[in-house]
């Protein structure tokens, strides 16, 4: 059996964590076609982080026509010794895509997994029956197409540049991977290589999962590998690190509080965010005289605040030797990282949010984060910055460098209703109310309800009787967490497949005053 893939194959079908311009399906074997996209994929015009070919799922307008047509096992057998052969002899440098097999609703399908290659520019025969001619091919949306004119020279121009989290790390060794950080992170992203993971050696499991390179006789972790899934990464990466400092008299105050995260990548983001949140992010409630619904609202919005951290996460330098630094009073909240943005991106876009680069700085840093569910990965965090603040009735963010692009910095002012006062972030004005029970639409109290514990989404529509899963999400689901009546049981993964939903204070408050609405 071949081993399986660091990817759940339901991610693969249904673009979850995997956008489509990464993934190609093929209901059969076709060496030529199927050759063409692996060249495109290797090399990852747009630093996307390669891609995926499913042999054996025929497509229909992009979407997977399953169950699947599937393939029989001697064909899976003479497809993997082909592949061999044509990475060898039909696309230079030779190339050669990672392969596992997974039933789907009773059927075998092949995987190929064809991550950016480290020595691109790749070319292909253009055809396998003629000789002598070669091209280069890359991907435009969803397709495979040759390169020409612009972006051909553009392509070769990539020749010997691998990214510095794609590269080897001369200085480590195998041990400095963690077998433990590497199983924990296939159990939290539901990967099917789990189940074999506990019997790899860990050479053979981070070829897998592709953060170990270089020749069997001379393997070297990656660069991701290490900021990852090694328990001290600053030993190799100085500064690899997130400081929280808090200023309780305003930055130009004597006094400030600092709590620094060390660590493996994820957990420190996460570590971050849960500690940010949970001492110096504020709600508060505003009662007016002229109408029954009170105004709720943040100092600084949650999803604002995480998504500006994990920018700063993906996009930062690890050669540089300065940690990411955010810092906290009573008027802003800012999110400090080095260098600043690409000079492709005016700063004007960036703060209409619309700026979009397909060039990111670490690509495989953002396809970890991407499984992690910490980030989108499609430029879509400062305008989802400006949205939320928008929602919460903050002020405006503002986006800062400067003309060497030497710095990128996110300040976050905080909501009106809030000041900066004797006991810090989280005072609020004086016309802020105390706790009461709130108002709550009809509906929401049904919500409340049938809410028993803890429960997912599926429970939850299932005891309402709903069907419409849009209809739930935006008439219930998404006004209850808003107003504060339920939340998450895992508020920093929001799609994740575990999550659930309990009651809050607030909610509890709501429900037993039910009687009197």
């Amino acid at each position: 059996m071949i081993p399986k893939l660091p990817i759940n194959i339901d991610d693969l079908l249904h673009h979850r964590a995997v956008e489509s311009e990464r993934i190609e399906y093929k209901g059969g074997w076709n060496p030529e076609s199927i050759l063409h996209t692996l060249c495109a994929f290797a090399n990852d015009f747009h630093n996307l982080g390669g891609g995926y070919v499913l042999v054996g799922v025929a497509e229909e307008q992009g979407l997977p026509q399953l169950p699947p047509a599937g393939l029989q096992p001697e064909q899976i057998d003479a497809i993997q010794k082909e592949l061999l052969n044509l990475g060898h002899s039909a696309m230079a440098p030779p190339y050669h895509p990672l392969t596992a097999t997974y039933d789907v609703q009773g059927r075998t399908i092949l995987v190929l997994w064809a991550p950016g290659g480290e020595t691109r520019p790749y070319k292909a025969k253009s055809s396998l029956s003629k000789k002598g001619e070669w091209a280069y091919y890359l991907r435009k949306h969803t397709s495979t197409v040759k390169a020409t004119g612009q972006d051909e020279r553009e392509l070769l121009s990539l020749a010997a540049t691998v990214p510095f989290d794609d590269r080897y790390c001369p200085t480590a060794t195998l041990d400095d991977l963690s077998a433990y950080l590497l199983r924990d992170f296939l159990h939290e992203i539901g990967s099917e290589l789990l189940a074999d993971a506990h019997r790899l050696d860990i050479e053979t499991l981070g070829r897998r999962m592709n953060v170990v390179g270089g020749p069997s006789e001379m393997a070297f972790p990656k660069n991701v590998g290490l900021l990852f899934f090694n328990q001290h990464p600053e030993r190799f990466f100085p500064a690899t690190q997130i400081d929280v400092v808090y200023f309780p008299d305003g930055a130009g105050g004597d006094h400030f509080e600092e709590k620094v995260f060390k660590g493996p990548l994820g957990r420190i983001t996460r570590d971050a965010l849960e500690y940010i949140g949970r001492h110096y992010l504020k709600e508060g409630v505003t009662k007016h005289a002229d109408r029954a619904q009170a105004e709720r609202f943040w100092n600084f919005p949650l999803a604002a605040v995480e998504e500006a951290v994990v920018n700063a996460v993906y996009h930062r330098s690890y050669e540089i030797r300065e940690p990411i630094e955010i810092r906290i009073d009573g008027q802003e909240l800012v999110v400090l990282s080095f260098p600043g943005p690409d000079r492709s991106i005016r700063l004007q876009d960036l703060q209409a949010g619309k700026a979009v680069s397909r060039r990111y700085r670490n690509r495989r840093i953002g396809e970890f984060l991407k499984e992690l569910e910490l980030t989108e990965g499609r430029s879509t965090g400062v305008p989802k910055i400006l949205r939320v603040m928008n929602a919460n009735g903050s002020p405006a963010p503002v986006f800062e460098t400067d003309e060497e692009r030497s710095y990128f910095l996110i300040r976050l002012p905080a909501h009106p209703g809030f000041r900066r006062g004797p006991e810090g972030v989280g005072e609020t004005t004086p016309e802020v109310a105390p706790e009461v029970a709130p108002e709550v639409a009809p509906e929401l109290l049904r919500l409340l309800g049938v809410l028993e514990g803890e429960m997912t989404r599926v429970s939850l529509m299932a005891a309402l009787g709903l069907q419409d899963e849009k209809h739930f999400r935006e008439h219930y689901l998404q006004n209850a967490i808003q107003q504060g009546l339920i939340e998450m049981t895992i508020p920093d993964r929001p799609r994740s497949r575990l999550q659930k939903y309990r009651l809050t204070v607030v909610g509890q408050r709501a429900l037993a005053a039910k009687d009197t609405y």
